[in-house]
């Protein structure tokens, strides 16, 4: 698999600069350049690591509000006064430790595009303050009551699913209505198997010209695990998991050694990881397909490489599985 991908700046990049062998992410994209053109504001949902944030800059850079700010914050696990000084601001002496007056994010993103990642996770006296700044560009810094004006694109993002997170009761319906002017949803790269190889080797790409390297591909062991794994991390454990790659491979082509899929380590560990009692099934047939499965997940799905570590011919793998 050689590498030939066009140069990448996450931090320029227009929706020119993104292409997808894939119908759901074309139709996502195609989405994304309609919501350019206009100044409606943009709800993007997808999960962790699929590329929020870069889509929205992307968004912003093809817009009319491109020669303006992008301004990006962060929602999630604020109290509710860092979360005021942060979106709006704050005077001197408005609380401990304000020593100085400072702008929010919505006047620094005046004439341009504020991003808030984790809409969702937004407390409700947040939420009353956030809807009158989006409907009427107007609010006041902490400790101040003199109205400010912004003109902002507001495009906002959360990693809940729709339906829940227009039924969680958590979230106020006029500002979720407000938010979603255009709804766009970003699929998981589990969901994206066409596009693996072109972003695969873009990363190796990326990552050989950072770490000072010359790779040129993966040999058909690495190249079959990361093709067939699931990537419960999206984009952001790819991105992880092929920088370490090419940091532990010493030639010019990734093996499989050299591929670290960390994300099963991080699971809730199953009964028979922690320990058993005498409640539980205690044959040895139970314990056999708790280790066949264990051994499946260890290589990333690999049906191929999982017989091979379990000392079984692959028809006998299959017929294990099936049972």
């Amino acid at each position: 698999m050689k590498l030939s991908p066009d140069d990448f700046d996450p931090w320029n990049c227009t929706l020119q600069d993104f292409h997808s062998a894939d119908d759901v992410m074309n139709r996502c994209l195609n989405m994304a350049r309609i919501a350019a053109t206009t100044d409606l504001p943009i709800l993007i949902l997808g999960e962790s690591g699929t590329g929020k944030t870069l889509l929205a800059r992307a968004i912003h850079n093809s817009s009319k509000r491109s020669g303006g700010p992008f301004v990006s914050f962060n929602a999630a696990a604020l109290s509710d006064t860092l979360l005021d000084s942060q979106l709006f601001g704050h005077e001197k002496g408005a609380f401990t430790g304000a020593q100085k007056a400072v702008k929010g994010k919505f006047e620094l993103a005046d004439q341009g595009t504020l991003f808030i990642d984790e809409i969702a996770d937004m407390s409700p006296t947040a939420q009353a303050k956030i809807l009158r700044a989006i409907e009427y560009g107007e609010f006041e810094r902490l400790g101040s009551a003199q109205l400010q004006i912004a003109d902002v694109r507001v495009i906002s993002a959360t990693h809940i699913y729709l339906q829940k997170f227009q039924d969680s009761g958590n979230f106020r319906k006029d500002l979720f209505y407000r938010l979603s002017g255009i709804t766009i949803t970003i699929p998981p790269l589990r969901d994206r198997t066409s596009d693996l190889p072109s972003l695969i080797a873009a990363e190796i790409l990326s990552a050989s010209r950072k770490q000072g390297k010359s790779i040129v591909g993966l040999d058909q062991e690495a190249a079959d695990m990361l093709f067939s794994y699931s990537w419960p991390g999206n984009l952001r454990e790819m991105s992880r998991t092929i920088h370490v790659a090419v940091a532990l491979s010493p030639g010019k082509t990734i093996s499989l050694q050299a591929i670290l899929l960390q994300s099963t380590e991080t699971q809730t560990p199953s009964a028979l990881d922690r320990g058993i009692s005498a409640d539980q099934d205690l044959s040895l047939n139970a314990m056999e397909r708790h280790h066949v499965r264990k051994v499946l997940e260890l290589m990333g799905g690999n049906k191929r490489r999982a017989a091979k570590a379990l000392g079984l011919s692959r028809s006998t793998l299959d017929r294990k599985l099936s049972q």
